[in-house]
């Protein structure tokens, strides 16, 4: 047990602050990238799906090997250069010039970030005993919380005073700060015998994820996805990303060692996040654009507004573990995403005029769903596996919530997408021919189009706001039908309560420096 744990808790949490920070902020921004030049970059929503994905395909993509980089090198000096790493990425993203810019930058980002994840929760499972990491994974969760918190309202600021590209530059002086402490505080620690690196299934992995997302978000860009490009996007990503599994299977150094899914409570855990993050992720991208294009906010006021998700898991998320010493694993987790699926059937019935209390209730239950998920769960997958394959779980669990949300972002988004082109097409015949492809892209874009013709336009504005609630109401019953999915898996293969150690078993103490 190390004797600063606590504060080099604090430390770890500074760090994943930036990581996750990053993301919480960019949702409420969303709106204001896809403006024209110079107030934004003009980006379309598939840009906007990319500039998302591009992190979070790269990001899960290189979890695998990141936790074993860092059992074999060392946490703190792949924390040291992950967080480095991550902070150039975002000084690059601020000064982007075009969509694609941006993308390429956000790519960096996740380079570095890929190193950070999983070595914080590595390093929490090192310097804390058994009967504490309980307790120290849900005040890590709260950090979580802490920075989705912050994220959105911190953004509004510097949206409401600031170029777009502040959103990005904010993490610089987080990252500054984070280094100095890291480099005083933390001990390293590593596996004794670090497992091989495997450079072909990362490449795989990437890949086939890859063309996967490709696919899902060019289909809902062209509202077909019978497109033959779509079609050789997505069973090619599904090929390649069967290729990755069976590779795996017979390689003697996996990076996804397939054969922890065999327990069933790992595999439900593991399927519980990548769901919830699927339907929350896809829930996030699309109610950005309900609350700042329809109801007309700032970012400032929107952030606001996304506040009470954020604070639920604040106070929640540290508190659920006593809620799983009381109703078990089982209940707990099942409890949470039955919650989520209510609330967003509740987004399924929101309009234009709906009262904003509904939609601060939501989001607070929503948050409170999401704690009452996210620990539970941590704590299974973490303890499921030997105390020195730490790096590995962190890797695995991260990677299967990043693949959910990427997934949710580009499987919802394209519904988002498709049945807002049906809806609005019809109604564009007063546009030329040349501009209604592109106004019929994203509400951003009608109302972009709108904007520019003055009075002429305004004819555009109930059409496009009509056209976006019917998409908004049909992708958020799909998240709907996620999340009752993952309460299924729950309720059928959770355990009651989380499996205490076997009498004698004991744990392969990790190499430790600085203890």
């Amino acid at each position: 047990m190390h004797r600063r744990r606590w504060a080099i808790l604090g430390v770890l949490m500074l760090s994943l602050l930036i990581v996750v920070l990053d993301n919480s902020i960019l949702n409420v921004a969303i709106k204001t990238i896809s403006t024209p030049a110079p107030v934004g970059l003009g980006a379309s929503q598939g840009q906007i799906e990319w500039a998302i994905n591009a992190y979070t395909l790269v990001f899960a993509g290189l979890l695998f090997t990141a936790g074993l980089v860092g059992d074999r090198l060392g946490r703190k000096k792949v924390l040291l250069g992950g967080i480095a790493v991550f902070g150039i990425g975002s000084a690059l993203a601020a000064e982007s010039g075009s969509p694609g810019q941006l993308i390429a930058f956000r790519a960096l980002m996740a380079l570095g970030a890929a190193f950070v994840m999983p070595a914080t929760l590595a390093v929490l499972m090192n310097v804390f005993e058994r009967e504490e990491q309980p307790k120290a994974i849900g005040i890590w969760a709260g950090g979580v919380g802490l920075a989705i918190a912050i994220g959105p309202i911190t953004g509004g600021a510097l949206l409401d005073h600031f170029w777009w590209g502040s959103v990005f530059f904010v993490n610089v002086p987080i990252v500054i700060i984070a280094l100095a402490l890291m480099t005083w505080l933390v001990p390293d620690s590593r596996d004794p015998r670090p497992g091989r690196l495997d450079p072909v299934g990362v490449l795989l992995s990437v890949v086939g994820l890859v063309l996967l997302v490709y696919g899902i978000i060019k289909g809902g860009e062209l509202a077909d996805f019978t497109d033959p490009k779509v079609l050789a996007a997505v069973l090619g990503g599904l090929a390649v990303l069967v290729g990755f599994v069976v590779f795996e299977r017979r390689s003697d150094h996996p990076s996804l060692d397939v054969t922890y899914f065999k327990n069933k409570v790992f595999s439900a855990a593991m399927a519980a996040i990548a769901l919830v993050f699927f339907a929350l992720m896809g829930v996030t991208f699309f109610s950005v654009f309900y609350i700042q294009s329809v109801r007309g906010y700032s970012p400032l006021k929107s952030g606001a507004l996304m506040l009470p998700l954020a604070l639920a898991q604040l106070i929640f998320a540290p508190r659920a573990r006593l809620v799983v010493d009381r109703f078990g694993n089982k209940v707990t987790t099942t409890a949470g995403l039955v919650l989520i699926a209510a609330m967003l059937a509740m987004f399924a019935t929101f309009e234009a005029d709906t009262p904003l209390w509904r939609l601060e209730v939501v989001f607070f239950l929503m948050g409170t769903g999401m704690a009452h998920i996210m620990t539970p769960t941590s704590v299974v997958i973490m303890q499921a596996l030997p105390r020195e394959k730490a790096g590995s779980a962190s890797a695995l669990s991260n990677t299967f919530r990043q693949v959910g949300g990427a997934l949710g972002i580009a499987v919802l988004g394209s519904v988002l997408a498709s049945s807002y082109r049906d809806g609005v097409e019809g109604k564009l015949g007063m546009l030329p021919p040349a501009l209604r492809d592109q106004a019929a892209e994203s509400i951003e874009a009608t109302l972009g189009i709108a904007g520019r013709l003055g009075d002429q336009g305004k004819a555009l504005i109930a059409p496009a706001n009509d056209a976006f609630l019917h998409a908004m109401h049909l992708t958020a019953l799909c998240g709907v039908g996620v999340a009752l999915i993952g309460a299924v898996v729950t309720g059928l293969f959770l355990p009651g309560r989380t499996p205490a150690p076997q009498q004698g078993e004991k744990e392969t103490e990790l190499v430790a420096a600085g203890e």
